[in-house]
């Protein structure tokens, strides 16, 4: 989602950015199930792959350069597919950490990289399990200027802006005990008022 689509929605200018700031640029998931298919077609191949290559190893018991051929494609195979589950561990890893500095950095791109990944653990519904908090504390001592405060200062706004504030007692009045307390103090003043 880009910055226009969430001032189309009704979002302010500043709070599209916050927005932004905070999360990215957002992903459809129409986009994302596009990425699960794609990936579940590669490790489906992946593995057809590899089916076939052990059919095709007695077929050619007699072919010496053959069967080298095939063992330099299964030793391929392997490797891609290890190197295939590192990226998808790295990225399943990244999403979880970002997603738990979420609204809580002012860069999560920088504060990533300035984390210890290989300390940090995942559950199995993929958040962020241990590892974490203990490198933020430390961060947080060292560069605290990464950080957004846990309590902004709200600008400071006059007695009354706010229905029922200013008040001296915490019961609520009523409106025509309202009107009853102006009546009683303008008739104890010497004043004529327009019913007398």
């Amino acid at each position: 989602m880009k910055k226009e689509d969430l001032i189309a929605l009704g979002l302010s200018e500043e709070q599209a950015q916050q927005v932004l700031d905070g999360f990215g640029t957002m992903v459809p998931k129409s986009r994302l199930d596009d990425k699960i298919k794609e990936l579940k077609t590669a490790n489906d191949t992946i593995a057809k792959y590899e089916t076939d290559l052990e059919e095709l190893k007695p077929k050619a018991a007699g072919n010496e350069k053959l069967l080298e051929q095939i063992q330099k494609l299964q030793v391929d195979n392997k490797t891609a597919k290890e190197q295939h589950d590192a990226e998808l561990a790295e990225t399943r890893l990244s999403s979880a950490i970002k997603l738990a500095l979420s609204g809580k950095v002012r860069d999560i791109d920088i504060v990533l990289g300035q984390l210890d990944k290989t300390k940090i653990e995942l559950d199995e519904q993929g958040n962020v399990k241990g590892g974490l908090d203990d490198q933020l504390t430390t961060l947080k001592e060292s560069k605290s200027f990464l950080f957004v405060p846990e309590t902004e200062e709200k600008p400071l706004l006059p007695k009354g802006t706010k229905p029922g504030e200013g008040r001296s007692s915490d019961k609520p009045v009523s409106i025509g005990a309202q009107f009853a307390q102006q009546a009683n103090v303008q008739s104890k003043s010497t004043e004529k008022t327009p019913w007398d």
